[in-house]
């Protein structure tokens, strides 16, 4: 399978690493200094694209493989206030895209212990609901894309909050405790707190491997389909 590589850090090195691992050649790797060398010629050399660019470059970029009919899995975050618009355009002209916050295994099984959880707690209300995204200190949305994914899926199970927030522990608030720090890959926690004691569950990424797997994973997995997907397709949870 021939890769384009939009975003060339130290994400897409990793990406590099395991599609090279497992027989998959890039045959484009954009970033920030080649970012506008992007042809249609360029795209049609490749069977699948892989994005983990930034938030001001993502849109961009998915609407240049739908033009050049390229399947895409998108992993950079900071767009999603777009995604009905591209989500429409996807399916309108049939392409192909494949997209998640987190493309980590582990992720994916916290996401779906979280609703779990909300729905058993949502009837103690003793227990206040907080959460805590720790990250390094390059990276650029606040709270990160799983922090906000996490918080949607508690949301939706949980009726003594309305929405997330970032900047106030207000009642109907689920606070979003945002810290940057160091080169931490990415640490979630989601806890339960009342006056006697605290329930809490943590997902602790110890490197960027097991995104970096997951990306590949979509992108053979998203070869030869049409449509919008997400890990839950990939996973079957």
């Amino acid at each position: 399978m021939n890769i384009a590589l939009f975003g060339y850090g130290k994400m897409g090195k990793e990406i590099e690493q395991i599609a090279l691992q497992r027989n998959h050649t890039i045959v484009l790797k954009i970033d920030k200094h080649n970012i506008n060398d992007i042809t249609q010629q360029q795209l049609k050399q490749a069977d699948v694209a892989i994005e983990f660019s930034t938030p001001d470059t993502v849109i961009e970029n998915i609407y240049k493989c739908f033009d050049a009919n390229l399947p895409i899995v998108v992993g950079a975050t900071g767009w999603y206030n777009k995604f009905d618009e591209i989500k429409q355009a996807c399916l309108k002209n049939n392409q192909s895209l494949f997209y998640a916050t987190n493309f980590s295994l582990g992720v994916n099984l916290f996401f779906k212990m979280n609703e779990q959880i909300a729905k058993m707690m949502n009837g103690f209300s003793d227990y206040e609901v907080a959460m805590q995204e720790i990250h390094h200190i390059h990276k650029l949305d606040k709270p990160s894309g799983t922090a906000i994914t996490t918080a949607e899926r508690v949301l939706a199970n949980h009726a003594q909050k309305n929405k997330w927030s970032i900047a106030t522990n207000a009642d109907k608030n689920l606070f979003i405790d945002v810290v940057r720090t160091d080169e931490v890959p990415g640490t979630h926690t989601v806890s339960y707190t009342s006056a006697v004691d605290e329930i809490s569950i943590t997902h602790k990424a110890f490197n960027r491997k097991g995104f970096a797997l997951g990306a590949v994973l979509a992108a053979e997995f998203i070869l030869h389909k049409k449509g919008v997907y997400t890990m839950n397709d990939l996973l079957n949870l």
